[in-house]
């Protein structure tokens, strides 16, 4: 039956991972937590809450006294302000980090009465090490995420997690930080670089799109820039290494744990990368123009690559997974099914690619 499932709670479960997530969670009674439901066919208990606002603290209490979940995946968390309608920087900040402070607040103060969370997934970022990662960061390595809005989130709320995990009484926490997702079912700036087609709410926008004009890649020009490294993980291995999480045999809680996660095999370069989405890559004379550019095509709503990313985009990016590799065992390859460069070949083996275009902002 049903009802004799463990029960979990997992925050964000409208999102793209919260819903490659919900079907490989059938040995547990999911209970999902967004601003909109999920459509998805799968058994759900769906609670509608905020977590911008205060008040989430305590409906998540509440909540948790309800279910009394065995295990937490906090997946919540808005990454471009242009596709979730928040473009109130602040409010973006009251989600990503002061919300994640409610929800850890909320399940120490659950677990203080009678320890019920087992374990508590973070997911954060390879955003949150911030640009120019030459030498592979480990999990070790400062965070020093600057100038992207998402990177500094991530980085402030992985800070959050991080200070408040001692609190979780005899809780395992995990702090997932995954390099860029891959798989023909995402559709982040990233990948909308590489295929070129504009994903901005413009009128412009929507008739490109319409008659199949596409933008070029673009980068500075240099062979440096071309050489640069970088990593992708597929969306479904991240799901299966949050599953394999969730149904782990620990003995005891652990206190902290930390991962770097991204494919198997490795890295790639911008050059490979602009060979595999078989793009037409413009070179624009130096990185500043390049970031004026950006900024020039978000401006016009043509496209939704947020301007503040342009470090990124021109630096190298690369983590050390070993510990992942240690963590997982025999299961590596069972969980994470996909190299790199596989991963990210997914996501231009389709013909024609559909973006859903980036809301009007409401005045």
């Amino acid at each position: 039956m049903a009802d004799a499932l463990p029960s979990i709670i997992v925050t964000g479960i409208s999102g793209n991972l919260g819903r490659r997530l919900l079907p490989m969670l059938s040995g547990f009674r999911v209970v999902g937590v967004d601003f909109r439901p999920p459509q998805t066919d799968s058994p759900l208990q769906f609670v509608q809450m905020d977590f911008s606002l205060e008040s989430s603290c305590l409906e998540m209490i509440h909540l948790l006294r309800q279910v009394r979940p065995v295990a937490f995946v906090h997946l919540a968390f808005g990454m471009d302000g242009v596709r979730t309608r928040i473009l109130d920087r602040d409010r973006m900040w009251q989600v990503n980090v002061a919300g994640t402070a409610r929800v850890m607040e909320a399940v120490t103060e659950a677990n203080r009465e009678w320890p019920m969370v087992e374990k508590f997934i973070f997911m954060s970022s390879v955003s949150a090490y911030g640009p120019g990662l030459s030498t592979p960061a480990t999990e070790e390595a400062p965070l020093a995420a600057h100038t992207y809005t998402y990177g500094i989130h991530k980085m402030e709320a992985d800070r959050v997690v991080q200070q408040r995990a001692p609190a979780l009484r005899g809780c395992s926490v995990y702090i997932l930080r995954p390099h860029i997702f891959a798989g023909a079912s995402i559709d982040n700036y990233f990948m909308e670089a590489f295929r070129g087609i504009p994903g901005g709410a413009s009128k412009r926008a929507e008739r490109m799109r319409r008659e199949g004009k596409r933008l070029p890649c673009m980068l500075p020009s240099g062979d440096k820039y071309l050489q640069n490294r970088i990593q992708f993980v597929h969306i479904d291995d991240i799901a299966r290494l949050v599953k394999f999480i969730l149904e782990k045999n620990e003995p005891e809680g652990r206190r902290l744990t930390i991962l770097n996660v991204a494919g198997r095999g490795g890295s790639l370069t911008y050059e490979q990368c602009v060979r595999l989405a078989n793009a037409k890559l413009v070179r624009v004379p130096t990185d500043r123009l390049f970031a004026m550019v950006l900024r020039f095509l978000w401006n016009i709503k043509l496209s939704t690559i947020p301007p503040d990313v342009a470090p990124y985009m021109t630096s190298d990016s690369v983590m050390d997974t070993s510990r992942l590799t240690d963590f997982l065992g025999t299961e590596n390859g069972t969980v994470l099914r996909f190299s790199i460069a596989d991963a990210f070949a997914e996501c231009f083996r389709q013909e024609e690619f559909t973006v859903q275009a980036a809301p009007a902002a409401k005045a």
